[in-house]
């Protein structure tokens, strides 16, 4: 069944496409939900205009991802965690705590945009992570995890003048 978008449908189209769908998705998602219509001349001529300044702003949009993925290659993030003895955290890292690291060094990223490689990092060490801006940018950023004993020892090292 052929459809004229209405609205940008993820993983489907932009508003304004004209599209073939299967019977099933039009009648029981798209045409229900107000995402798409029936594809007339009328229907067309009417969200032409629209479908212009979506356009644009998509550019813009891409624009700022491609700025922002630019800016995140090779940042790097540094968390301090509890830990034992050999290394292994008692928690572990997740895709928030690094996010919320990046968005306290001023970058624009979400949780779910954060893509660790295992699920979580659960282990003292270095490893690079990748962010997903777009299917098409995925800037890695460096993820050091280090013992909060360390960096409370480290701290107080570097506050503390030698003899």
């Amino acid at each position: 069944m052929k459809v004229l978008l209405l609205e940008d449908v993820e993983k489907l189209g932009w508003l304004g496409d004209v599209l073939e769908v299967k019977n099933g998705y039009a009648r029981n998602y798209l045409l229900p939900q107000g995402l798409a219509t029936v594809p007339t001349e009328a229907n067309i001529k009417a969200i032409a205009e629209e479908k212009t300044k979506r356009a644009e702003i998509r550019m813009l949009q891409r624009k700022e991802k491609e700025q922002l993925a630019a800016s995140l290659e090779g940042a790097e993030v540094v968390v301090a965690a509890k830990t034992n003895e050999l290394g292994h955290l008692f928690g572990s890292i997740t895709e928030r705590e690094i996010a919320d690291n990046l968005r306290a060094q001023g970058f624009a990223v979400k949780d779910d945009m954060v893509v660790l490689p295992n699920g979580n990092i659960k282990e003292v060490g270095s490893q690079d992570v990748a962010v997903k801006i777009a299917s098409d940018l995925r800037p890695s950023v460096r993820v050091t995890v280090v013992s909060q004993d360390e960096s409370v020892e480290a701290a107080q090292q570097e506050t503390t003048p030698e003899a």
